[in-house]
């Protein structure tokens, strides 16, 4: 499918999902929006897909929903846009890594801390724009941030909607790697692609219960582990890591 404000490449078993305003440092439009919910849906299905990357083109990742379509009634708008994309990525059954190549703004933000993991750069920071318009945070903010990057800071940041710079993003765990700008792509591919060459089953199986873990008590959470590894247990990946271990190889899985 052909996208207008996005462009979406498949290459070795990774998606890159590329928000293509740069010009609104890719705030999301209307369009956009129907856009991301589409190709949401579309990687998820795609069984090639085993790991997505999203990015922003140009000097930012996203500043949020485009305000400038909103007149009048905007914020209510906003937080619709906001849960549509928030809900729909957190569905995605794949690894989902944000390149985060420059400004993570309000909604682009939360988009950000909505993926599963975050490579970025010294041209990386994050806003929570939202209290600083007189707004409760939207974009599922308020559930989002206490779990990347605890409780404390959490609210230091959105409350006060102060800017977290690069190096302190990677202190507290919401970078995963902080890495020289030039090297942003490579590194970001480099962890896609190790991701990619492991076994799809396990990994879809391994991401669902970690999440559900998060809402769970321990009972629920050892019931939930054991049901994954009886799952994974049958396929022909399982068969074929233990065999490449065996034969002292690399495994080759093909999601079977």
């Amino acid at each position: 499918m052909n996208y207008e404000n996005i462009i979406l490449s498949r290459k070795d078993h990774i998606a890159v999902i590329t928000l293509n305003r740069p010009d609104r440092m890719n705030a999301i439009s209307q369009t956009t929006l129907e856009e991301l919910v589409s190709v949401f849906e579309e990687v998820d299905r795609d069984d090639e897909v085993r790991v997505v990357i999203i990015t922003g083109a140009g000097k930012g990742f996203c500043s949020g929903a485009d305000v400038t379509e909103m007149p009048g009634g905007g914020a209510a708008r906003q937080d619709v846009m906001g849960s549509t994309i928030i809900r729909r990525l957190h569905m995605i059954r794949k690894p989902i890594i944000a390149m985060v190549n420059g400004a993570a703004v309000g909604g682009g933000c939360a988009l950000a801390l909505a993926c599963d993991m975050r490579v970025g750069s010294p041209n990386s920071r994050f806003m929570n724009a939202f209290i600083k318009r007189g707004l409760s945070s939207g974009w599922a903010g308020p559930w989002l941030y206490p779990r990347i990057m605890g409780l404390g800071k959490a609210l230091e940041i959105l409350l006060t909607g102060d800017i977290l710079e690069a190096k302190e993003a990677e202190r507290i765990g919401v970078l995963n790697k902080l890495v020289p700008a030039d090297e942003l792509e490579k590194e970001t591919m480099a962890l896609a692609t190790k991701i990619a060459q492991g076994p799809p089953v396990a990994i879809r199986e391994t991401k669902r219960r970690v999440y559900e873990g998060l809402e769970s008590d321990f009972q629920t959470g050892l019931q939930s582990a054991d049901e994954g590894e009886i799952v994974t247990a049958i396929t022909e990946d399982f068969r074929e890591g233990v065999k490449a271990f065996m034969e002292k190889r690399p495994p080759v899985f093909k999601g079977r």
